[in-house]
This record gives C-alpha cells, structure tokens and sequence, in this order.
C-alpha cells in the first residue's frame, strides 16, 4: 500500500518529541506548586503516575529522532518554560485548573494522534502500534483529569479554550520547525 511521505515522517516525529516533552514540563511544573505552595498529596501522586507514563512516550521519540537522524524542533526551549509555566500556574488555581489542563490538551493530543495514523502509510507499521498505543494512554489521562475534577463550566471554558488553542498552536509550529 502507500509509502509515508519522508518530510510528513519527520513532522511526525519531531512534534510528538516536543507534545510528549512538554506534557513532562507541564507535569513538573504542577508538581513543583503541588509539593511547595498547595501540598494536595493525591492530586500529587495522580500527576506523578500519569508523567511517568509521559516518560515512556518521550523515550521512544528521543530514540526515533536519534536512530532516523530528525532534528528537534528549535522551539523546546521555549516549549520547556511555557510548559512548566503553564503546569505550575494551573496547580496554583486549583485541582479543577490542574486536571483541566491535562484533560484539554488530552484531548487536542487525540485529535493530533488520529491525524498523524491517517497519514502514515504500512511502512511504518511499529510507529503506527506505538501512536496507537500512546493515544489510548492519552485518552486514559484525559478520562483520569475529569475524574479528578477537571471542569469546563463558567470561567474554565475560557481556560479550556486558551490551552486548546496553546496547543494547537505548538503542534502547527513543532512540525515545521
């Protein structure tokens, strides 16, 4: 069948390098407000299973950007701070604000992951099973965040839509550079 184009292929690569980086940033920064300034030992422990799982994630892309020689994008530097920015100050807000912010950008990642299947061809079966595999994952976190609290009714729709929309924004611009 269809063969995947070379440059969508490192597209692919390069920007879940960076969304499963950044989900570890935004973790850490939730763990940093969670073990300092607000101490909610469930919700901390709950944050520390989920990036763990997150870690997997970005061990198999560090390895697929090394073994196919993609260079990361420019930007995770950049990516590095917001994250962490974003992680912490959604932790200062609340347990609803922190399990929002893993169940929005879940749910943009979702989206992102079934685009990216569609777009690569049998060649690549093993990176196929694995985005299949970390999109389940992704799902789970994002059902874990809502049952955790995570809401967006009132104001959270406002903050719902900004991390959405944050996202989205960073997929666009890791795949190209």
């Amino acid at each position: 069948m269809q063969k995947t184009d070379k440059k969508i292929l490192e597209e692919i690569i390069r920007v879940d390098h960076a969304g499963e980086r950044g989900a570890i940033k935004i973790y850490e920064g939730q763990l940093l407000a969670l073990k300092t300034i607000k101490q909610d030992e469930t919700l901390k422990d709950k944050i520390e299973e989920m990036k763990e799982q997150e870690k997997e994630h970005l061990e198999y892309f560090e390895k697929e950007i090394q073994k196919r020689k993609i260079k990361p994008t420019y930007l995770l530097p950049l990516w590095d701070v917001m994250s962490v920015a974003l992680g912490f100050g959604s932790a200062l807000l609340g347990k609803k604000a922190t399990m929002l912010t893993t169940a929005s950008v879940e749910e943009v990642i979702d989206e992102h992951y079934t685009n990216q299947l569609k777009k690569l061809g049998n060649d690549e079966k093993d990176l196929k099973k694995k985005i299949e595999k970390f999109k389940e994952d992704e799902i789970n976190h994002k059902n874990i965040a809502y049952e955790y609290g995570a809401t967006t009714k009132g104001l959270y729709s406002i903050m719902d839509k900004v991390i959405r929309t944050g996202s989205r924004i960073a997929i666009t611009i890791s795949e190209k550079i």
